[in-house]
């Protein structure tokens, strides 16, 4: 398995000032995460994963709904947003294993994703290209943070603990996968996600 994303530095400059919205909302929803978290990076997977599970979901159904309004194809979008969700599931799926949250995390977890859910909804139904923008933005961020997870378990500073069978299964990982392999799995899906819906807000301002 390759150790690196092909383009881990990857980033889209703000153009339109519904991009610089889309960035700036993400840098502010980022101070969150390093003030409540630090460089518990486990736990912060366990939140970024709960929120980051939310914006395929439901920018499929808008785009199923929108597909039946107007009689016509989606050229593909409502799937791969569904699977963008449940992979974005799954990482969740595998963070909980690894970190274990306590009550409070899982309460703000719960009152995190009520706000998210709601927010997206209202932005992706009058404005879906900065929606898939933020999105695009918010991957961004993940990709550091995996790569700072992946630097502490390099440096010793977090246990390499054996990959739970969850993320085996899911990644088709070996029997004697560690937290590291599925960290750079992991990394390497945000990084998909990142690329694939900027695309998606180039090709919403160009239509």
């Amino acid at each position: 398995m390759k150790d690196t994303y092909p383009d881990l530095t990857a980033h889209h400059a703000p153009v339109t000032l519904g991009d610089r919205i889309a960035f700036r909302t993400v840098k502010f929803m980022r101070l969150f995460a390093d003030a409540f978290f630090s460089k518990r990076y486990g736990h912060r997977a366990v939140v970024l994963e709960t929120v980051a599970a939310v914006p395929g979901m439901v920018g499929g159904l808008l785009q199923h709904l929108k597909a039946l309004r107007h009689i016509r194809d989606d050229q593909g979008w409502i799937r791969e947003l569904l699977d963008e969700a449940e992979n974005e599931r799954m990482h969740l799926m595998t963070f909980i294993h690894i970190a274990q949250p306590s009550r409070l995390e899982r309460a703000i977890i719960m009152l995190g994703q009520a706000i998210f859910y709601n927010a997206y909804f209202w932005l992706y139904l009058f404005a879906p290209r900065i929606a898939h923008r933020i999105v695009g933005y918010l991957e961004e961020e993940a990709v550091v943070s995996y790569t700072q997870y992946l630097a502490q378990i390099d440096a010793g500073l977090v246990e390499n603990v054996p990959a739970p069978q969850i993320a085996i299964d899911y990644w088709n990982l070996g029997p004697k996968a560690r937290l590291r392999d599925v960290v750079i799995a992991v990394r390497a899906d945000e990084a998909g996600h990142r690329d694939r819906n900027h695309e998606m807000a180039d090709e919403l301002k160009a239509a």
